[in-house]
């Protein structure tokens, strides 16, 4: 994908129904300097892996740099874990393991409405040197936490589609899962908006993007909300191949 620098200036009841989606309620990003000329090599976990006495060959980084935005809320912004161990920094290494030469911005703010995403979207793109080559969206469990109307939470994504649309940027979208104590109507409701939403706007698509980890509580916190460090692995796991495939081919 051509670079270009980018123009634009700019959560009881709840609390019981985390059991079930055991999700929600976002700070850094990872310095990466890669040439296509100057392959890295990073090898296949961070660390060579040993196999009996053999060590696997590192897989070397190439090409030009692939600059991703992460944009979301606490489980993006890595709540109660180390910096290094929020999603976006793990999903950075889990795709540079793969030779690709990736560098993560970790836009992730803990609480985040679609409302406060929307408001500071501009802003972030601002910000960028270069014009992303893949957003991440990764909002909506805050206003299920407080409430908010499956068709708010719809206008905001949407409008944050439209500006990234007139910007060129490709967009993975994250999508939520509304609790069955909201009851079917909000629920389906909910659940909709996110593959309705993709399917209009011709965006990249994880329906539910916390189903591998949603129903093992030992894998969050002890909020039942956020994720632990190795719930975060689990994440980037179970996601790593959808985020490389929502990657334009000319990165």
């Amino acid at each position: 994908m051509q670079k270009r620098a980018v123009g634009i200036a700019t959560r009881s009841r709840w609390a019981k129904a985390m059991a079930f989606a055991g999700l929600l309620s976002l700070a850094g990003c990872d310095d990466a300097a890669d040439t296509a000329q100057d392959a890295e090599a990073v090898p296949a976990s961070g660390a060579a892996r040993i196999a009996g006495e053999e060590t696997v060959p590192p897989v070397p980084i190439m090409g030009e740099e692939v600059d991703i935005v992460a944009f979301g809320n606490s489980l993006f912004a890595g709540y109660n874990v180390d910096p290094n161990e929020a999603y976006p920094q793990k999903l950075e290494a889990a795709l540079r393991a793969r030779g690709i030469n990736a560098r993560i911005v970790n836009a992730g703010v803990s609480g985040d409405t679609s409302a406060a995403g929307l408001d500071r979207l501009e802003f972030t793109l601002a910000a960028q040197n270069d014009t992303p080559d893949l957003f991440i969206i990764e909002l909506g469990g805050n206003d299920l936490l407080r409430g908010i109307s499956p068709q708010e939470t719809r206008a905001n994504l949407e409008a944050m589609l439209k500006t990234l649309e007139a910007e060129d940027v490709p967009v993975l979208l994250m999508g939520m899962r509304a609790p069955p104590n909201y009851g079917p109507e909000y629920q389906a409701e909910f659940d909709d908006l996110y593959r309705d939403l993709a399917q209009e706007y011709d965006v990249e698509l994880i329906p539910f993007w916390l189903e591998d980890i949603y129903q093992d509580p030992a894998l969050f916190q002890s909020d039942r909300i956020h994720p632990t460090a190795e719930g975060i692995e689990t994440l980037v796991a179970s996601t790593v191949d959808e985020v490389e495939a929502a990657l334009p081919e000319d990165g």
